[in-house]
This record gives C-alpha cells, sequence and structure tokens, in this order.
C-alpha cells in the first residue's frame, strides 16, 4: 500500500458512538495518509459540506431521518458520493451495495487490510 498524502481528500464518519468514530478515524488515517476525517451525528448537516466518501453505520446513533444506514447510502449514491456500510452482518452489506454503496467491512476488520482496501477503493486509489 502507498503512503501517498490524499490532503483534500474528506471522509465522514456517518452515525458512529465515540469509540467506533475513534477507532475508525485512525483507520481510515492509516489507510489514506493526510486524509481530512470527519464525523457527522445530524443528517440535515450531512450534506452542506461535500464529502469523498461516507462510512455509514447500519443503525444510525444521532438525528437522522430513520435508523437505517441503507437509506442513506442510497441517497449518497443518488448524489454521486460513495458510501461504505460498516456492519459485521454479510446480508447488511449485500443490501448497502444493492442500495448503490461500495463494498464495506464489519467493526471487527477495521484494523485489517481488507477494510484498508475498501476504504482507498471508494476514494479511487487503488494501488
Amino acid at each position: 500500500m502507498g503512503e501517498t498524502s490524499q490532503r483534500g481528500t474528506r471522509v465522514v464518519l456517518v452515525g458512529h458512538c465515540g469509540p467506533d468514530a475513534f477507532m475508525l478515524r485512525r483507520a481510515v488515517e492509516q489507510a489514506v495518509p493526510g486524509v481530512a476525517v470527519g464525523a457527522n451525528t445530524e443528517e440535515k448537516a450531512l450534506w452542506e459540506t461535500p464529502a469523498d466518501l461516507l462510512l455509514v453505520n447500519r443503525v444510525l446513533d444521532g438525528w437522522y431521518e430513520d435508523e437505517s444506514g441503507l437509506r442513506l447510502i442510497g441517497e449518497a449514491a443518488r448524489r454521486g458520493v460513495p458510501a461504505l456500510l460498516i456492519s459485521n452482518y454479510a446480508d447488511a452489506q449485500e443490501a448497502a451495495v444493492a442500495a448503490g454503496g461500495k463494498p464495506g467491512f464489519g467493526k471487527t476488520e477495521v484494523r485489517s487490510e481488507k477494510a484498508s482496501r475498501a476504504i482507498r477503493g471508494a476514494l479511487g486509489l487503488d494501488d
């Protein structure tokens, strides 16, 4: 995996609790050095600042229209923003891809090469 800095690239963590957001932030920064990582817990603010990638929780914490990250992934796809579902459930991953998302990964895989490849691939940084 290359160590190319991606300044100007913005990844947004959507609907994650504090500990999960911390863990995901570290994974993104490891996969893509120099990337800006933000967190969002409110749907009305989500689309105000452009994002290059959303990492969406399966069950959203915070203030969203509904609890399903799948609906939000579909909205991201309609807006042309790649999104990955963060879930350990294979059926949820399949539903996210069917909704227009990119193949994601589970919380148990956050520190894995699979997660790094998924993040880099969704950003178009395939090695």
